[in-house]
Order: C-alpha cells, then sequence, then structure tokens
C-alpha cells in the first residue's frame, strides 16, 4: 500500500543535520538569487517610477504576510512536505508569469514572494526539529556559507542573461526550482518531529499571534529581523533604481550585489568572532555598522558621488551579513519547543513586514524627497535596532556551564 511504504521509507532515512539543511538553503539561495537583480529591473522598466513600484511591493507584502501566517494550517491539512512541494511550485508559477513579462510582473514578484515564505516557514520549522539550540549558529553561517556560490554569482549572471535573451534568468531559475524539489524528496525530510501534533486541532493564526505578543524576547527578536530584512530590501531594490536613475549601467545593482555576497564565505569567521563574544555585541555592532555606512550614502549622494554611493552600500552589506549570522539567533533561542511551525511561521514573516515596511518608508520619502535620502531613513531605523539591542541578555546564546558564574 502506497501510504505504509512512504511512511516507513521516511522513517529509514538518516537523521538530518546541518549540511541538510545548508544544502537546501543554498539550492533556495540559488532559485532566488538568478533574479533578486533582475524582478526590480523588470518592474521599473514596466512602470517606469519609484513610486508606483514602491506601491506594488506594498500590495504584495501585505498578501505574502497573510498567506504565511496561514502556512501552519496548510500545513496541519497537507503535510509539511507538501507544502514545502506547493511553495516550490509559487516560485515556478511566478518564474512562467516573468516569461510573459509585461502586465503580468507583478505576479511574477508575487510568486517569488510566496514561494520564499512557504518555503522558509517549513525549512525553519525542521531546522528547529532537528538541530539544538547550541548548534542553532553553526547552523545559520554554514547555511550561509552553502549559499555564497549563489548569491554571489546570481545576481549578475541574472542581469547578464537578460541581456542576453529576456526570458532566459526565469528559465533558468524554474529548472533550479525543479533541482531543489528533487533533492528535497531526496533527503526525505518528512513532515518533521511535530507531525504527531496534527492529530490535534489546527493550529488557530490568531492564537499564536497572541502567544508571540505576550513574550517580549520574542517580539525583539523579530524587530532585529525585520530590519535587518529591510536593509537588504533597500540595497537589492532601490540600489539598482538609483544607479538607472543616476545614469550608471543597469548591471551595477547585480554586479554590487554579486561582489557583497563573495563576503559570505568570510561568515564562519563572523561565527567565531561572535562566539568569543557574544550574540549582543555582534548584533549591536552589526546595526551601528550598517546604520553608519547607508547615513554615508546619503551623503555621497548629495554631494554628487554615485559610485561612492554604490562602494559604502556594498561595505553595509557586511554587517548585514555579521546580522544574518546574529541577528536571528535572539528570536530562535527563545521559541518555546511546543511551539516550533507556529512560532516558525511568526519569525518568517519578517521577510514580508520588511516588504511592506521598505516600499512603505520609500512611498513616503519618495514624496518629500529625491530618492537617496530613503538611504538615510533606513540608517536610522537601524540605528534604533543598535538602541533595542542593549535590552539584550549579555550571555545569549553561550552555552551553559554546570553553574551559573557572576554575571556582569
Amino acid at each position: 500500500m502506497p501510504a505504509p511504504m512512504m511512511t516507513d521509507w521516511s522513517h529509514a532515512a538518516p537523521a538530518p543535520g546541518v549540511r541538510t539543511f545548508a544544502l537546501l538553503g543554498g539550492m533556495e539561495a540559488g532559485v532566488r538569487a538568478m533574479l533578486v537583480s533582475v524582478l526590480p529591473l523588470e518592474i521599473y522598466a514596466v512602470f517606469g517610477d519609484a513610486d508606483r513600484v514602491s506601491g506594488i511591493y506594498v500590495v504584495i507584502g501585505l498578501l505574502s504576510l497573510g498567506f504565511g501566517l496561514m502556512v501552519p494550517w496548510l500545513a496541519s491539512r497537507l503535510a509539511r512536505r507538501w507544502t514545502y512541494t506547493l511553495g516550490v511550485g509559487l516560485y515556478v508559477l511566478g518564474h512562467m508569469a516573468g516569461i510573459v513579462g509585461g502586465a503580468a510582473m507583478p505576479l511574477a514578484v508575487a510568486g517569488a514572494a510566496l514561494g520564499t515564505v512557504t518555503c522558509f516557514v517549513c525549512l525553519n520549522a525542521y531546522v528547529l526539529d532537528y538541530i539544538a539550540k547550541s548548534d542553532l549558529g553553526r547552523n545559520e553561517s554554514t547555511r550561509m556559507l552553502y549559499s555564497g556560490i549563489a548569491w554571489t554569482v546570481g545576481p549578475l549572471a541574472g542581469v547578464t542573461a537578460l541581456e542576453l535573451w529576456r526570458p532566459l534568468p526565469f528559465l533558468i531559475a524554474a529548472g533550479l526550482a525543479a533541482v531543489m524539489l528533487a533533492s528535497f524528496w531526496v533527503l526525505r525530510l518528512g513532515n518533521g518531529k511535530a507531525i504527531a501534533r496534527a492529530a490535534g486541532p489546527a493550529p488557530n493564526p490568531l492564537a499564536y499571534l497572541g502567544r508571540f505578543f505576550a513574550q517580549p524576547r520574542l517580539m525583539v527578536g523579530w524587530t532585529f529581523a525585520v530590519i535587518r530584512s529591510s536593509g537588504w530590501w533597500m540595497f537589492v531594490v532601490y540600489l539598482p533604481i538609483y544607479a538607472v536613475e543616476t545614469g550608471l549601467d543597469r548591471r551595477v545593482g547585480g554586479l554590487a550585489l554579486s561582489v557583497a555576497s563573495g563576503m559570505m564565505f568570510a561568515t564562519p569567521l563572523m561565527l567565531r568572532w561572535m562566539q568569543k563574544r557574544s550574540v549582543r555585541r555582534a548584533v549591536r555592532v552589526g546595526f551601528m555598522g550598517a546604520a553608519l555606512c547607508y547615513c554615508a550614502a546619503t551623503l555621497l549622494a548629495v554631494t554628487g558621488l554615485p559610485w561612492g554611493v554604490v562602494a559604502v552600500l556594498m561595505a553595509g552589506t557586511g554587517f548585514l551579513l555579521l546580522l544574518d549570522v546574529a541577528g536571528g539567533l535572539p528570536f530562535l533561542l527563545a521559541v518555546k519547543p511546543s511551539e516550533r511551525t507556529e512560532m516558525a511561521a511568526v519569525y518568517s514573516t519578517f521577510r514580508d513586514v520588511s516588504a511592506i515596511v521598505s516600499p512603505g518608508l520609500a512611498w513616503a520619502v519618495l514624496l518629500v524627497a529625491p530618492l537617496p535620502w530613503l538611504f538615510l531613513a533606513m540608517g536610522a531605523l537601524l540605528a534604533g535596532c543598535w538602541g533595542l539591542a542593549r535590552r539584550l541578555h549579555p550571555r545569549l546564546g553561550a552555552a551553559r556551564g554546570p553553574r551559573r558564574s557572576g554575571q556582569g
């Protein structure tokens, strides 16, 4: 009978570890990186101004936010492995819309957003099931190391493919998505350890939102993730638009992201640096460094140095990468084991909220000021998180000894 065979096959698989999730994360990075610089350029080419582009991204962000909160409910109905499969299908539907182009471009962006949030919720739930809390930092840095090649090659490869033949980057991304899905099924992750809870009532999104708001540590960790993601969002979406508006080559955005992503290979060193200090210090250094770079970008833009803007924003991504290593830990370390799937869904909303906050902020700033002032506004938000990070426990993420020694 098919069902028992599937269950036995799944249980016979070796327990997944850090490299398993790094491999899947690296393949998903390939799918996203191929189009990350293509989508802003294409949607800007169709609609012609940064204000309208911002409005479209806000609507898609709201849609993705609502959908992401329903993923645990979907996982309880479809099972987690089928929900992940649905996420990959949404990616591919977006790629098909991108091939059509023109007025279908918002659907391409929506497919990418919905596919990302669905796969992210499922993958995070698997990670929380199988990876010990003490290994979460190593898991993040290994994932980023595996993703490094995709993010280094993908953005520039995407815009280069776009120049050669407009549908080409979308076709490549669809092929990569198919490889990712095949690998997921070969790895046999099944439905995770939390599948035993499927016999109970389906999770209620409003109920687990209430539990989230009742835990300040989760709210602070989630806020860090939103602002960190917004920093990347500004770099990925508005740097290419700024480059086009100032007369630079339209491949500059993709080139800048590819070069900046090369710093992902330094994430094991960042992890080691963080482990010798503390999660709190790493988070504060990351937010302050990124804030200074974004503020400097506005100053350089006002003085008429567009290449200086590109350079300083690229430098800022080094601090954003440090936040990618350390910034998610305040949330992940605070999650209760009994709430893994639900809180993975809440955590995943940081992408969608940042996809609302960033274009919403852009829309507000562009009403009264030119685009470079948007970088200053982003710098202010990053600096605010630097201040908020003072509330983190000095020993957050440290291995527990037999007894607490003195805490300063």
